[in-house]
């Protein structure tokens, strides 16, 4: 029950966010949200933009990612729930509204996940096993995304430079990651560690442009006060969204993305817990940036939230107040992070280059994944389906966004097995 409630509360509570325009989880539709507030765009093209933003990554990405680790990633909930805010109106029915089918969704997305695991099961051949396979690659190869921001926004040199530095550290974690404590035993995970260095070298690369012409930079908090004050006036609500977040994390029932999510699974809460602070480190700018420019901030704040749950897995009340203070004090430290990005330009252009860089990360990374679940259910063809459906995907007239190509195809291969084994074209090999 507790679990329900929890998943139909964030449901229910974020959709409220989205629909009174205080908080949205999609950073490419936070910029519109004040083109409605301004009256440049109507309630109906607000919508129609969320959906157009989200849908194909809930349909595509979210949801088939979630089922093959039966734990569901946060975007299922927090992309729909931007949708269902700005599908309702801007009344004070609408927002009542909003609640109602935002907790729904949540029901049903949970009950649903159990549904589908249970129709898996029922399956001739049951390929959910193989589906985890598809975030596989996502936990490791996550870990060189900060390299190839560097490359973006520093050039090549600076980048492979990055690069070689995130793979040697990979190697001497491996090797030298393991400590003992009394009767404790500490291992680093290797992909998280990594990824951190490079978090490191990608905030001292652009923190070394600085502005020369202060007089003709304005000041971002200046500039910025209303919007900055209308996210700090919205603190209490924001504070609940965080404590429902932190809590849901702990109860293992949602995860903030794909790499902790995948570590969440195998039961590596600490090692998830590590890997989700490097990629909240990476969201700082983003995040921080949008939401002064906006006004409007993000549902899962800088997603530090999620490490709170996943560092206190199995402890929901504890979780639920840090992960209030924590995404409180992310709200009131805009400020200072203003004040900073003022005197380091390289580190305000940066959020750009990440969210680039990490697209480009997943999208491939999950194709490779997709790949190896296709090929775990029929060898040599399950390559080839995946590989063939993202290529003739790039050449339908309404394409799916290429982030979720990879998981729907090795979704499409697993049921014509599936359906091959019915019909009798197809024979399951025996287990040795």
């Amino acid at each position: 029950m507790l679990e329900y409630i929890v998943i139909m509360a964030i449901g229910a509570f974020a959709s409220v966010l989205s629909n009174r325009g205080v908080a949205v989880f999609n950073d490419g539709f936070r910029p519109l949200i004040p083109q409605y507030f301004e009256n440049k765009i109507s309630r109906a093209e607000l919508a129609a933009m969320s959906f157009a933003i989200s849908f194909g990554l809930v349909i595509g990405f979210a949801i088939p990612t979630s089922i093959a680790a039966t734990i569901i990633l946060i975007h299922c909930i927090l992309l729909t729930t931007d949708m269902i805010g700005t599908f309702t109106p801007d009344t004070t029915t609408g927002t009542i509204i909003a609640a109602v089918l935002g907790a729904a969704y949540g029901f049903l997305i949970l009950a649903g996940l159990q549904f589908v695991v249970d129709v898996f099961a029922m399956l001739p051949y049951n390929f959910l096993s193989n589906l985890g396979k598809v975030s596989g690659p996502v936990t490791v190869a996550f870990a060189i995304f900060p390299a190839v921001a560097i490359g973006y926004q520093q050039g090549f040199k600076k980048g492979a430079i990055a690069a070689a530095s995130t793979v040697l550290v990979y190697f001497l974690v491996v090797r030298f990651g393991i400590f003992k404590l009394g009767d404790f035993t500490i291992a680093l995970n290797a992909a998280g560690t990594s990824m951190l260095v490079g978090m490191i070298m990608m905030i001292a690369f652009a923190s070394q442009t600085k502005s020369s012409e202060s007089k003709n930079n304005e000041n971002l908090t200046a500039v910025f006060s209303k919007q900055v004050e209308r996210i700090q006036k919205n603190w209490p609500y924001l504070a609940v969204m965080g404590a429902l977040l932190a809590a849901g994390t702990s109860l293992s029932i949602v995860a903030g993305d794909p790499t902790s999510l995948g570590l969440l699974a195998g039961g590596e809460s600490a090692n998830a817990a590590m890997a989700a602070f490097a990629r909240a480190i990476g969201f700082i700018p983003l995040v921080f940036t949008t939401a002064i420019v906006t006004g409007v901030y993000g549902t899962a704040g800088c997603t530090f939230v999620f490490v709170v749950g996943l560092m206190f897995n199995g402890n929901p009340l504890v979780a639920a107040i840090l992960g209030a203070v924590v995404i409180v004090l992310e709200v009131f430290l805009i400020n200072a992070f203003a004040r900073m990005m003022d005197k380091f330009p390289g580190i305000r252009e940066m959020g750009e280059h990440i969210r680039t860089a990490m697209n480009k990360v997943l999208e491939l990374a999950l194709l490779i994944g997709s790949a190896f679940a296709a090929e775990a259910m029929v060898a040599n063809v399950g390559a080839l389906f995946v590989i063939g459906c993202y290529l003739l995907n790039r050449t339908a007239k309404k394409p799916i966004v290429d982030l979720a190509v990879g998981p729907v195809a090795a979704i499409a291969f697993g049921i014509l097995v599936n359906i091959l084994v019915i019909i009798g074209l197809y024979v399951l090999p025996v287990a040795a």
